[in-house]
């Protein structure tokens, strides 16, 4: 699947379903992918498919911070990007040129396009019209940041696309002067170095989880390269492969050849492949393959699911906790600039992601955390318990740790995922006891805690070094996700 087309806005009933009035919206965290951007690297010119995209306007109004030579003060340097690359005769540097011979608006490789700029800036404006106008759960202008959490990966076109997120989110006309400044704080972006990022699937910098990934791609390209569907593929597309023939490891991988069908279709005209890339029943194929090489690891082994996504998936429950707890920054609201990897492997880890199609561009997962007004669970577990309750925060410490206390501050709060605006249910929250009465989405914070804590790592770090040099053994019995 390629560009993502939004469901229409919820109808009222829709709405006041979804939202029922005895439950408080208390926090919300988006993860959102990035926008539609160019293939990671340059694939099949040999059908006549460009390397360089004409399609990043961006690039002409590049702005950098400088130190002024004058005054010693900071200051802006706007500037444009061209790309240079070898010229087709020898290694001769040369321009890189649009189909139509124009050195601007070049895009390099997983650059964001102008068309994501467009689709992530719809979704800034599709969670104002929900969150603000229509839901109240957010002011319409704000004064101060500080309620909004903003986190992204390094990866430039998930930065870029948080950004142009919030930018609609919250407009400039909506960002209004403190009154204590006369000014509007600028907002904070919070990154973290490569090898600390748990944003993504870190394959990079967690040797154990890569040797796993490895693991199991090939297990996909055991059970999927001498198929009748792979035979088909074959037929349609091998003479455009290197050594003439399609796999789940081939060259270039069939990923890969996924990737530049999504983000060819995406675009104009000017960047296409022939037209047998984008047969139906072969893209179909393609994706179920590419679905079960990249995510059936999360559905079958808690230690991919620690190692690859735990951290994260810790993290958005250790704030849900803190509200509860009433500790740290108020925060309402984090959005969180990240990758597919990112979305369906934390869906797939929460037994959420039944689904064979790769997860769209500009596709976002709703965190949302509710509390019982009926019974006053803030009062209780909140506010009063954050400035005059004893013992340490509950945080990432395991459910079994807990003391009986400590487990009633959870009480009366409930999460909800919600995919695309389409609600998922965690299926260890279907159990008797685990939900709200009525409505199996609704996991109990207590239940959805004690799901994640058994895959979220204690020390990411070390267990990422666990079993170097080891052969890697897949789980003789999967370990199924979501209880």
């Amino acid at each position: 699947m390629t560009t993502l087309q939004p469901r229409p806005p919820y109808t009222d009933a829709e709405l006041q379903k979804l939202y029922p009035p005895n439950l408080d919206l208390q926090l919300v965290q988006i993860l959102m992918r990035h926008g539609e951007r160019t293939p990671v690297s340059p694939r099949f010119q040999n059908t006549g498919l460009p390397p360089f995209w004409p399609y990043c306007t961006s690039v002409r109004q590049i702005t950098s911070t400088i130190l002024s030579p004058s005054s010693s003060s900071l200051t802006t340097l706007q500037w444009t990007r061209r790309l240079e690359t070898f010229s087709r005769e020898s290694d001769s540097p040369t321009l890189a040129l649009s189909p139509t011979s124009h050195p601007d608006n070049i895009c390099d490789m997983g650059t964001l396009t102008d068309l994501g700029r467009q689709t992530t800036s719809s979704l800034g404006a599709r969670l104002r019209d929900l969150y603000i106008t229509r839901l109240g759960f957010l002011p319409p202008a704000i004064t101060s940041p500080s309620q909004i959490y903003l986190r992204t990966t390094p990866v430039p076109r998930a930065l870029e696309s948080l950004q142009q997120t919030f930018s609609t989110l919250y407009p400039p006309n909506t960002r209004l002067p403190s009154p204590e400044t006369g000014i509007f704080p600028t907002p904070v972006i919070i990154t973290r170095a490569h090898a600390d990022e748990t944003l993504y699937p870190n394959d990079g910098n967690c040797r154990r989880f890569a040797a796993l990934s490895r693991a199991f791609a090939q297990r996909a390209a055991d059970r999927h390269n001498n198929t009748p569907d792979m035979e088909y593929l074959n037929q349609l597309i091998g003479k455009w492969m290197d050594g003439g023939k399609v796999a789940v490891d081939s060259r270039p991988r069939l990923s890969g050849v996924m990737d530049t069908i999504n983000a060819t279709l995406a675009h104009g005209p000017e960047t296409r492949l022939p037209k047998e890339f984008y047969d139906e029943k072969a893209r179909g194929i393609i994706e179920k393959i590419g679905v079960e090489e990249w995510f059936q690891g999360y559905r079958e082994s808690e230690e991919y699911r620690r190692l690859g996504i735990g951290g994260l998936v810790g993290d958005l429950v250790e704030r849900m906790v803190k509200s509860v707890e009433g500790r740290g920054d108020e925060v309402r609201f984090g959005l969180l600039g990240c990758h597919d990897t990112t979305l369906a492997g934390m869906l797939a880890s929460l037994g959420a992601f039944g689904t064979e199609r790769w997860v769209p561009f500009t596709s976002h997962v709703a965190v949302e955390l509710f509390r019982d007004n009926m019974k006053g669970g803030r009062e209780r577990g909140g506010w009063f318990g954050g400035l005059f309750g004893k013992g340490k925060e509950i945080g990432r410490r395991p459910a079994e740790e807990l003391g009986e206390e400590e487990k009633k501050k959870l009480e009366g709060y409930y999460v909800r995922l919600r995919y695309n605006d389409e609600v998922v249910t965690v299926p260890g929250c279907r159990m008797e006891g685990k939900h709200l009465e009525g409505d199996e989405s609704f996991c109990t914070l207590a239940a959805f805690k004690e799901i994640v804590d058994k895959f979220t790592p204690k020390n990411w770090k070390q267990e990422c070094r666990m079993g170097r040099g080891e052969t890697v053994s897949l789980p003789k019995v999967p370990e199924p996700a979501g209880y």
